[in-house]
């Protein structure tokens, strides 16, 4: 060909990446300029397609516009591989390749570059074979930031560890290396923490080309007759001996070559005693130390094909800016990692692992955090026991979801905890939380909701502190948005809180919960709270109108409301069901503080039990009761009440106007008093005694049987 004639050639030189279809994105054509013919640059290998014609030398390559297989193309001719064109052979090929990593540059090699100045397919630099299949060499050192640019793209792309590592084998295999092993520290530094023990490293992931491409044995000698797995032949763990080759070549961070003397001895460390089946002759195996911010944390091992050209010097920067990269990825997963995990940790202990089980309602839960990324946020639930069998249900939410707000969640709980245990009235509850609030800062607000339930009179006290009001869901079927005065959020400061008292039938469902299940950027928190209504009568009827719904099917139903754009903040949900206690099994009276009480006690014990069929407990409740009664009377004013309560288990209250709490005490020998607690102690089940605003409660729990 004459060299003065100009051959038209498409300004933006096109080729698509090998080893991709048609239809493959990753087989999006790239734009290089056309290396030069006459002085090739340093080349790093490119994957191209088994079978590929252009790749044989002397076949015709298909053209778009003529569809002659076979046809020479003339010197006036299109580059021959259009954007829409495809070898022909790829199609045919039974065992495609695996295609290279998405915006990873196809490495170029043109039909000028493979099948003209080089007869028999050898490569152009060194004359060495290039066997069909194998990616062929970069030419210009421009490939090379092409490739790191867009391997290190991918790597920055994971967020945890397993992330990282695989877009570091996904983005230099084939491309780079025909393998790669990565070693990582374990366990791994975190932070500024300083490891204890010996550096020990474990094989984290390998990843290669598939078998099918290996027709040589994969890495090991051509002389080996048998393929031998690479995770075969490679060790799992090895601990790094101080002052040994391993140790210098990764303290040096550099990048070495297998046939360097530093490596010579740090490989078979490394890889176990049978690493000179694995790491191919000559210069075609890197090992690249990962250095973090603070220190060395792995290792990665480049291998290739002995078939294939060797590694370049240049290529030694290549691995030192993808260890680089790989090593400084892998130190922030890690503190990412600890981070999320003390958070989760945190927002795990603020919230209550498993509720009570309380008499006369049953009770159900559920959280769902704003994002899986934070699993933090200010919302929480709580069910605590009360005195005379009551129970106090609460929600609330603290205004953000980080762990700031999850930490003034946690002391907002605990304080509600406390002032529940005075049995403080809702109303009293809110102001104490509100002053607390203040307390912690200026604005540190929350909005609360706070309910006693009573399941002998059947009623519940509601205060509320600017939050969503709750949904009753009664037997029937009709759900209903309770009328609770909104007040405001605690933290403000100088509010008055009102307490409404309502209404709780047995087999109704209260719902109480936080905004963010019912508002969102899509809708306002009225139109959630109308939507979660309907949600809830619609459950009602799948179960009849005298069975309720299932607590636990329930609550999954609510929160199936939520569409893919209401996520907005996290949610907390707290479902009671009202299943209170009959008058039948409630027996109660009121005890002068006189002598005669105690006896008085054990003979309207008797009589309730009697009435019961609880006979067999006759002689011990006489008998608790009686010492119960007895403190009581002593330093009492005011009338005792006396209460049995028969549920799953037989319960005695005993409450009085004095506030010092008994205190169970080991009497001595010559001690005339002193052992009724004792006595309570080891024959009740459980016991305990409870401060009122006006006194005290001392109860015990019997077994039925």
């Amino acid at each position: 060909m004459d060299s003065t004639r100009v051959t038209e050639h498409p300004t933006s030189h096109e080729r698509p990446q090998s080893g991709a279809g048609p239809t493959d994105p990753r087989g999006a054509l790239l734009r290089t300029q056309e290396p030069s013919r006459t002085a090739p640059a340093p080349a790093l290998p490119a994957q191209a397609r088994m079978g590929d014609a252009a790749a044989e030398p002397g076949t015709a390559t298909p053209c778009a516009k003529s569809g002659q297989a076979g046809q020479a193309p003339s010197e006036h001719a299109q580059p021959t591989l259009s954007e829409h064109s495809q070898p022909a052979s790829a199609e045919s090929d039974p065992h495609r390749p695996r295609p290279a990593p998405e915006t990873i540059p196809a490495q170029p090699g043109g039909e000028g570059d493979r099948s003209g100045g080089t007869g028999g397919g050898l490569e152009r630099r060194g004359g060495q074979g290039v066997p069909p299949g194998a990616p062929m060499p970069m030419r210009r050192d421009g490939d090379r930031l092409r490739f790191v640019g867009a391997a290190t793209r991918r790597i920055a792309r994971g967020i945890d560890l397993d992330e990282i590592v695989m877009g570091l084998c996904r983005a230099t295999v084939p491309t780079f290396s025909d393998a790669i092993l990565v070693y990582l520290r374990e366990p791994l530094p975190v932070g500024d923490e300083r490891p204890t023990g010996p550096m020990v490293l474990r094989l984290r992931r390998t990843d290669r080309i598939p078998e099918e491409r290996d027709t040589e044995g994969g890495f090991m000698p051509v002389f080996q007759p048998e393929p031998v797995d690479l995770a075969v032949v490679t060790a799992e763990q090895c601990e790094v001996r101080p002052g040994g080759a391993l140790a210098e070549v990764l303290r040096g961070v550099r990048p070495v070559f297998a046939d360097a003397p530093a490596a010579h001895d740090a490989l078979p460390e490394l890889l176990g005693p049978d690493a000179e089946l694995t790491v191919p002759t000559g210069q075609r195996a890197i090992l690249a130390p990962l250095r973090g911010r603070r220190r060395v944390i792995g290792a990665a091992v480049f291998l290739r094909r002995p078939e294939r050209m060797a590694f370049e010097q240049d290529d030694l920067l290549v691995a030192a800016q993808l260890a680089t990269h790989s090593a400084l990825g892998i130190d922030k997963a890690v503190l990412y990692g600890r981070e999320a995990y003390i958070a989760d940790e945190l927002q795990r202990t603020m919230l209550p692992e498993a509720l009570p089980r309380c008499t006369g309602v049953r009770l159900a839960h559920r959280y769902l955090p704003a994002a899986e990324t934070a699993r933090v946020g200010g919302d929480w639930y709580d069910a605590i026991p009360l005195p005379g069998s009551r129970v106090a249900l609460v929600v609330g939410d603290v205004m953000g979801h980080s762990m700031t707000s999850a930490a003034i969640m946690g002391q907002l709980r605990t304080t509600a905890q406390t002032l529940a245990g005075l049995d403080l009235p809702p109303q009293e509850v809110l102001h104490h939380l509100d002053e607390q609030a203040q307390r912690l800062g200026t604005d540190r607000m929350a909005t609360c909701l706070y309910a006693v339930y009573d399941p002998v009179t059947h009623r519940i006290t509601i205060a509320n502190a600017g939050h969503p009001p709750p949904v009753l869901l009664h037997l029937g079927g009709r759900a209903e948005v309770l009328r609770v005065p909104p007040g405001a959020p605690i933290g403000v400061g100088g509010v008055d809180f009102e307490a409404v008292e309502l209404d709780a039938p047995a087999g109704g469902t209260l719902l109480l919960y936080t905004d963010g299940l019912v508002e969102s950027r899509l809708r306002d928190v009225w139109t959630g709270i109308e939507q979660l209504r309907e949600k809830l009568a619609a459950t009602a009827q799948l179960t009849g109108p005298d069975h309720p719904p299932p607590l636990e099917a329930l609550c999954d139903e609510v929160l199936d409301m939520l569409g893919p754009g209401d996520r907005d903040d996290d949610i907390a949900l707290l479902a009671a069901r009202f299943d209170g206690i009959a008058p039948s099994d409630v027996a109660y009276w009121f005890l002068e503080p006189e002598e005669m009480a105690p006896g008085r006690a054990r003979r309207l014990a008797r009589h309730a039990l009697s009435r019961w069929g609880l006979e067999e407990l006759t002689d011990s409740v006489e008998l608790l009761i009686s010492e119960v009664v007895t403190n009581a009377v002593r330093y009492a004013t005011r009338p005792v009440t006396l209460r049995l309560l028969r549920t799953d288990v037989l319960r005695c209250e005993v409450t009085d106007d004095v506030p010092q709490l008994p205190r169970l005490r080991q009497a001595r020998a010559t001690d005339e008093g002193g052992r009724g607690l004792y006595l309570v102690n080891r024959l009740a089940k459980r016991w305990g005694a409870t401060r009122l605003s006006a006194g005290k409660v001392v109860w015990f729990e019997l077994n039925q049987t």
